[in-house]
């Protein structure tokens, strides 16, 4: 079982909805905001930087990040681009 796999099977036992893949340009950016909703993702290619509140990091491939629904982050692409498989998790009202 390789890592996707791994990481699809922990998602669902999370209560993750099934994960979809999104890739992202080369250099680009997202401005500070939010999501609706938790998410947790795998990289699969390139990097992904999200600076929070409370941290900045770099996410390379194999890495996991993890976000609460409605935490305000920014990101930032390598000069590749990036892609990650992501689950999203619905807030409950």
């Amino acid at each position: 079982m390789d890592h996707t796999d791994t990481f699809t099977r922990a998602l669902a036992d999370e209560g993750f909805e099934p994960p979809v893949t999104v890739t992202r340009e080369p250099d680009g950016r997202l401005d500070d905001h939010t999501h609706p909703f938790e998410a947790k993702a795998l990289i699969l290619s390139g990097e992904i930087r999200i600076v929070t509140a409370g941290s900045d990091r770099l996410y390379g491939v194999g890495d996991v990040f993890h976000l609460r629904a409605h935490e305000p982050h920014s990101e930032f692409y390598g000069t590749a681009g990036v892609s990650y498989l992501v689950g999203r998790k619905p807030v409950l009202p």
